[in-house]
């Protein structure tokens, strides 16, 4: 049985830290819920002038579903080998890399609202996190503590677990394979049995 755990998602918690980090209001079903970490706000108030606020707001939703898609998607071998093979600074290889990284708001937007001193400090602070809570004993791991509820999922056809870093409980399933929690679900034992009980 192998379960992968993806819990840093570059395009995620990018568009994570933007909906919040330039106050964006998207719409649409089933949206994540907030940060756990809100980002400092303040120059951030307004994103900068090319692309306006409606239309951040409407391309987030779009672009988080994507983005969500991707993650879930089980890592194929053979498009690292494939960008191995490729030219530094070819076309093949930029081709290679969006396949493996897939959608990103700086494709749509450029990197102007991720070139920002409080991203970076979010960002760092959220991979402290991340790596202090990894710190915890073996025994204690959800996927290890819940391993029969882990057991009849991976049964079901569940072969990663997409965690995200924000408040409360939240869970979705992601194509055939993946769902997707925040940090609280899966910490939580009842709620991290319920989210997998979605491939029951």
């Amino acid at each position: 049985m192998v379960i992968a755990v993806e819990d840093r998602s570059a395009p995620l918690l990018e568009l994570l830290w933007i909906r919040e980090a330039y106050a964006l209001h998207p719409r649409g079903d089933d949206l994540p819920p907030l940060l756990s970490d809100t980002p400092r706000r303040d120059p951030l108030d307004q994103p900068p002038a090319a692309p306006t606020l409606q239309e951040w707001e409407n391309a987030w939703p779009l672009l988080w579903v994507a983005a969500l898609q991707h993650a879930g998607r089980e890592s194929d071998p053979a498009l690292h080998e494939r960008l191995r093979r490729t030219a530094s600074g070819s076309r093949e290889r930029l081709d290679a890399l969006q396949e493996i990284v897939g959608p990103t708001w700086r494709d749509q937007f450029g990197p102007d609202a991720l070139d920002h001193p409080s991203h970076r400090d979010w960002d760092q602070a959220n991979f402290e996190a991340k790596i202090a809570s990894r710190r915890a004993s073996l025994e204690d791991s959800p996927l290890r503590r819940d391993v029969d509820a882990v057991v009849r999922a991976w049964r079901a056809g569940m072969t990663k677990i997409v965690t995200i870093p924000c408040r409360g409980e939240h869970t979705r399933r992601v194509g055939h394979n993946a769902l997707m929690i925040t940090e609280a679900t899966m910490a939580s034992r009842d709620a991290f049995r319920h989210a997998l009980e979605t491939f029951g």
